[in-house]
């Protein structure tokens, strides 16, 4: 079983969206769920933990949508991983090694003494991943995109963006007229 579900790996996407949508420009939930086909409640759900967590903000409007709130390169991983799964730790400690049929229910105190030293294998373990993903930010991603997307692939996600926002105004004022 994973550390982290898919969550982290979508909202990452719908953040790399909001970093490649060019200043100013807004992206709506329902458009960023169209696009990686997933249901808008479910990304709109992400963008709800982003929004808590200080990441990204929203516009009202026809062209509302999301904008992120600092630079793409102030906004680590694990920011964006303990947004969407909160903060859990890698390994949990039972403290099997209490546990031992010759104790006959009765625990000597030094089974228990100090730390275990599985569990401080385990958390080093997680404070070096907690560090790396602290180093990676959205910047980096997004360059690394930039290097093995295709630039017509990229022009045509960029377009495809920009002709859902012009026509959310056309539909808008179809609606009112």
């Amino acid at each position: 079983m994973s550390q982290y579900g898919s969550a982290v790996e979508y909202a990452l996407h719908c953040l790399l969206y909001l970093v490649r949508s060019g200043q100013g420009m807004a992206r709506s939930a329902r458009d960023i769920a169209e696009f990686q086909e997933l249901s808008t409640a479910y990304v709109a759900k992400l963008f709800t933990r982003l929004e808590k967590a200080g990441m990204v903000t929203a516009t009202e409007g026809i062209r509302g949508g999301f904008h992120l709130t600092r630079a793409a390169g102030d906004i680590s991983v694990l920011d964006v991983v303990d947004a969407v799964e909160g903060r859990k730790p890698l390994f949990e400690c039972r403290e099997v090694r209490v546990n031992c049929v010759l104790f006959e229910g009765k625990t000597p105190s030094w089974s228990g003494r100090g730390i275990c030293g599985i569990h401080a294998v385990m958390l080093k373990a997680d404070a070096a991943m907690r560090s790396s993903l602290a180093q990676s930010n959205l910047a980096e991603l997004a360059a690394h995109v930039t290097e093995v997307v295709p630039k017509t692939h990229r022009k045509a996600a960029q377009d495809w963006f920009e002709e859902r926002g012009h026509d959310r105004g056309k539909r808008r004022s179809r609606k009112n007229a």
